[in-house]
C-alpha cells in the first residue's frame, strides 16, 4: 500500500508552503504570519466553525469554507484577503454587533473617549462609554478595528439580560456573549465537567448549567478556564473586574499546596492583579484549581497580610530573622559535618502545618535539581519550624 507524505504542498495569497498533513488552514496561517479573523477557535480547543469569521477562498470548493475546520490538502490554492472575503466579513460582524453593546467598537468618538471621558455639563463628573471590564483585552474588539468596520446597518436588538453575580468568583454578562461556545467545550474537553451547555435555539440561546440550575448545584469547580478563553467581557473575573490591562507577567510557582502547579502573575504598577494558569505539561498539564486561579490575587494584597516576621508576636526586623537563621545554619552545619569544608548547605524555613505531601516537594528540589547525584554528599537537606 503506496504510503502518503507527512506533508503536502499549498499556495496561500501567492505563498508556496510546505506544511503538515491534516491541519487546519487557520493553523498553517497561524503559524506563518497569515492573518485570519478569528473569535471561537482556540489552539487548545477542537475546531467549532461556530463564529464564520475565518472563512476563505478554496479553488474547487463551494462557497467559503471556514480555515479553522478546514483541513489542508495537496495542491490547495488559497486566498485569504480578497475583497469579497472582507464583504462578507463585515457583514458577519453586523450581523453579529446588532446583538452586542457596539459602542467601544464603532464609535467615531472612540479614541479621545479613551483619553479622556468629557461632559457638556458644569459639574465635576466624567462620562463615557467604555463600561466593558476587558476594553482593550477584547478579541472582539480587536477584530472590529482590523476589519474597518464603522457602522451597522441592521437594527440593534439588545438582549436585557441580567448581569448574574451570585456565585463567588467572577461575573457573568452574557449582553456580552457572542456564543462562540470556547466557555462549553473547554469544560467539556479540558476539565471534563460538561457543567455548562448551550440552552434554547435560535436568537434565545444561551449558555449556562442546563435546567437553569445554578453553577453551584450543577457541580462547577470554578476553576475559570471559562474566563480565560472567553473572548468578550461575557466572563469577569471580580477581582480584577476593572482593573485593565496587566503591564507585565511573571512566571511562579502556586503556593497553595505540594503539588507545585506552574502560573502567571499578571502585575500592574508592581501590584498582582491576576493568575492565570502556565504551560506546564508535567505538574498540571496547564491548569490550575480554584485556589491558584482566584486566591491568590487576594490573598497577597489582602490588608492583614504580614510583611515583616514576628518575634513573641510582635513585629521585628528581617536583619534580625536572618541573624538568627544564620547562626543556626552555622552551628547546625558544624555539628553535622564537621570534617567537610565544601559541601552545600541549604536552608528550607516552613510552616508547623506542613503536611508530609507539602514537604515532598522541598525534600526533592535540592537533590534532583541544585546537586548530580554523583557529587551529592552532603545527605538530605534538613528543615526547621
Amino acid at each position: 500500500m503506496r504510503e502518503m507524505p507527512e506533508s503536502v504542498a499549498i499556495n496561500v495569497d501567492g505563498k508556496l508552503l510546505n506544511v503538515e498533513r491534516g491541519v487546519s488552514i487557520l493553523q498553517v496561517a497561524q503559524k506563518n504570519n497569515i492573518y485570519i479573523p478569528t473569535l471561537c477557535a482556540h489552539k487548545d480547543l477542537t475546531s467549532f466553525g461556530g463564529c464564520r469569521m475565518c472563512i476563505v477562498e478554496v479553488d474547487g470548493m463551494r462557497g467559503f469554507p471556514t480555515a479553522c475546520t478546514t483541513p489542508v490538502e495537496n495542491g490547495m490554492v488559497i486566498r485569504t484577503d480578497t475583497p469579497q472575503i472582507k464583504t462578507e466579513r463585515i457583514e458577519i460582524l453586523r450581523l453579529l454587533l446588532s446583538e452586542h453593546p457596539s459602542s467601544c467598537l464603532i464609535c467615531d468618538e472612540k479614541d479621545e473617549c479613551r483619553q479622556y471621558m468629557g461632559t457638556i455639563r458644569k459639574a465635576g463628573v466624567t462620562t463615557g462609554c467604555r463600561y466593558c471590564p476587558k476594553d482593550g483585552q477584547c478579541e472582539l474588539q480587536q477584530v472590529v478595528e482590523a476589519s474597518g468596520l464603522n457602522e451597522i446597518n441592521y437594527p440593534i436588538r439588545y438582549r436585557n439580560l441580567p448581569v448574574e453575580k451570585d456565585d463567588p468568583f467572577y461575573d457573568r454578562d452574557y449582553n456580552l456573549c457572542i456564543l462562540c461556545g470556547r466557555c462549553v467545550r473547554i469544560c467539556k474537553e479540558i476539565r471534563g465537567a460538561n457543567i455548562i451547555v448551550f440552552k434554547e435555539r435560535g436568537r434565545h440561546t444561551l449558555i449556562g448549567p442546563a435546567y437553569d440550575r445554578s453553577h453551584i448545584d450543577a457541580g462547577c469547580e470554578f476553576c475559570g478556564e471559562c474566563v480565560s478563553v472567553c473572548p468578550t467581557g461575557a466572563l469577569s473575573e471580580k477581582a480584577n473586574k476593572w482593573k485593565g490591562l496587566f503591564d507585565r507577567e511573571e512566571n511562579s510557582t502556586c503556593a497553595y499546596c505540594g503539588i507545585g502547579c506552574q502560573m502567571r502573575l499578571l502585575i500592574k504598577e508592581d501590584e498582582i492583579i491576576g493568575s492565570l494558569p502556565a504551560e506546564d505539561p508535567v505538574v498540571s498539564n496547564g491548569q490550575l484549581c480554584v485556589k491558584g486561579r482566584f486566591c491568590v490575587t487576594e490573598l497577597v494584597n489582602n490588608h492583614r497580610r504580614l510583611k515583616k516576621p514576628l518575634r513573641s508576636k510582635m513585629e521585628t526586623s528581617w536583619k534580625f530573622f536572618g541573624g538568627k537563621l544564620s547562626s543556626w545554619q552555622q552551628k547546625n552545619f558544624q555539628l553535622a559535618h564537621p570534617n567537610s569544608s565544601a559541601c552545600l548547605f541549604l536552608l528550607i524555613v516552613v510552616t508547623k502545618i506542613c503536611t508530609s505531601l507539602r514537604n515532598l516537594p522541598a525534600s526533592l528540589w535540592p537533590q534532583t535539581t541544585l546537586i548530580p547525584a554523583q557529587d551529592y554528599s552532603t545527605g538530605p537537606g534538613s528543615t526547621i519550624t
